[in-house]
């Protein structure tokens, strides 16, 4: 699995204490300081680099060097930073955001497809702090249908539309059918029940369209396009690789 490229930003002096206490525990973070704060960093092996003027005119070289920002840097301010460089959410590296008291971490940025919720979750447990997620299907612990098996391997067949109307009929807790024909059964990794409104088949044939706002598919089968069809804006289909049984 690829290493993650992780930077840790402090502007501040409490800051850079922060970011001194958390590098130590992210071997493959770099910490990025100004040079106003760079006396007030600790003792760490990460490496570390030293910037002069704004803050403003790092932003683009980090969106292409790191897939994960950690900004000790107010949220307001971060915003307005990353605004410019925005593209899209399969694009843009993960951003976060941690309090000057080191209270809280927010995902501001790529939460979900970019992975920003999961590490959120990650630095909070190393700085005993609470994360702060808003994206609905990590908040209610459903299905995330956009990456979902995506750390077994697999991939998403759907028009955008469709994910995007069943992932809101998944977060409103909708009836959703949930069709596993092959792949890991590993798929469920969140510590809370499958919510009750998911309903597993081992078959398609066996689902009643009807009865179901929305259709998860993991399967190898070719699907006729007259499936997509029926079905319209409702179906989300998961591939997964060969290897699986």
């Amino acid at each position: 699995m690829t290493e993650v490229r992780v930077a840790i930003v402090a502007i501040t002096r409490h800051g850079a204490a922060i970011a001194s206490r958390l590098a130590p525990q992210i071997p493959e973070a770099e910490v990025i300081v100004s040079e106003k704060q760079a006396e007030y960093l600790g003792d760490f092996t990460n490496p570390r680099r030293i910037y002069q003027g704004a803050l403003s005119a790092q932003i683009g070289g980090l969106f292409e060097s790191y897939d994960q920002i950690i900004f000790l840097v107010s949220l307001g301010a971060v915003v307005r930073l990353i605004a410019p460089h925005l593209k899209s959410k399969d694009e843009d590296p993960g951003v976060l955001v941690i309090d000057d008291a080191a209270e809280f971490v927010i995902p501001v940025l790529s939460g979900h497809v970019g992975g920003a919720n999961a590490y959120a979750e990650k630095v909070a447990a190393l700085l005993k702090a609470t994360p702060v997620l808003t994206t609905a299907s990590d908040v209610g612990k459903t299905i995330p249908v956009d990456i979902l098996g995506r750390e077994l391997g697999w991939q998403v067949e759907a028009p955008k539309i469709n994910i995007t109307r069943v992932s809101a009929d998944v977060v409103n807790q909708l009836l959703i059918a949930f069709v596993q024909e092959s792949g890991s059964r590993d798929w469920w990794t969140r510590s809370t029940p499958l919510p009750t409104n998911i309903h597993l088949f081992e078959r398609f044939e066996d689902v009643d369209a009807s009865q179901y706002r929305s259709i998860l598919w993991v399967t190898r089968r070719d699907i006729d396009p007259a499936v997509w069809q029926r079905l319209e804006e409702r179906l989300v289909v998961y591939r997964p690789p060969l290897e699986q049984s």
